[in-house]
């Protein structure tokens, strides 16, 4: 059973920045493409953005220039750095896993940018 957890999401004031970081528990997470995806209070999920298994990434119009997904194989990790917060941005933020057709979701976690 592969399992995602997030974390790094908190309060953040408009402007700022949040790192935040999935970590998966499989023996080949190289093997996976992963996702970032969000959630606002009333609204759809929606897509972040995604890193292949080989390091390509790719961005939804929301995030591009001020979010950067990173991912570290050593520790089975990937990251979501998100610059130049704005309050639109507020969502639970989620980490998938996906691999030959089969997605994993993490419970997600809180990002709220306010003043």
């Amino acid at each position: 059973q592969v399992q995602l957890a997030e974390s790094g999401g908190g309060l953040v004031q408009p402007g700022g920045s949040l790192r935040l970081s999935c970590t998966v528990s499989t023996s080949i997470f190289r093997f996976h493409a992963m996702g970032w995806y969000r959630q606002a209070p009333g609204k759809q999920r929606e897509l972040v953005g995604t890193i292949t298994s080989g390091g390509t990434t790719n961005y939804a119009d929301s995030g591009k220039g001020r979010f950067t997904i990173s991912r570290d194989n050593g520790s089975n990790t990937v990251h979501l750095q998100m610059n130049s917060l704005e309050p639109e941005d507020t969502a639970v933020y989620y980490c998938n896993a996906g691999r030959g057709g089969i997605y994993h979701w993490g419970p997600g976690t809180q990002v709220t940018v306010s003043s």
